[in-house]
């Protein structure tokens, strides 16, 4: 029962997340609302599988997929805001940073 209130309370946190963000006219202000759903939506739905399986191998691939997610996504996040930012003007192509 608690792992499927986890794993609920994940869902919970990506769906809210979304819903913000169709509400929101900035690429930026979405992506900033929508990095919660890689650093907390995420890992409460794989905890919560994880406790529901048990520790089994199916549990071990679910931890792997969760830390490749929280890893990649804020690299993913700054490459997007990036490229959003690159595409309005308000950064130069060539410039490093």
């Amino acid at each position: 029962m608690i792992a499927w209130c986890v794993v609920f309370a994940g869902v919970a946190v990506m769906v809210l997340s979304a819903l913000g963000a169709v509400t929101l006219p900035r690429v930026f202000d979405r992506l900033h609302l929508l990095a919660a759903t890689t650093s907390l939506g995420v890992p409460l739905i794989g905890v919560g599988l994880m406790i529901s399986q048990g520790w089994t191998e199916s549990s071990a691939m679910i931890a792997v997929t969760v830390v490749v997610v929280a890893v990649g996504a804020p690299v993913m996040t700054a490459a997007t805001g990036r490229l959003a930012a690159q595409h309005d003007g308000l950064v130069d192509e060539d410039s490093p940073s």
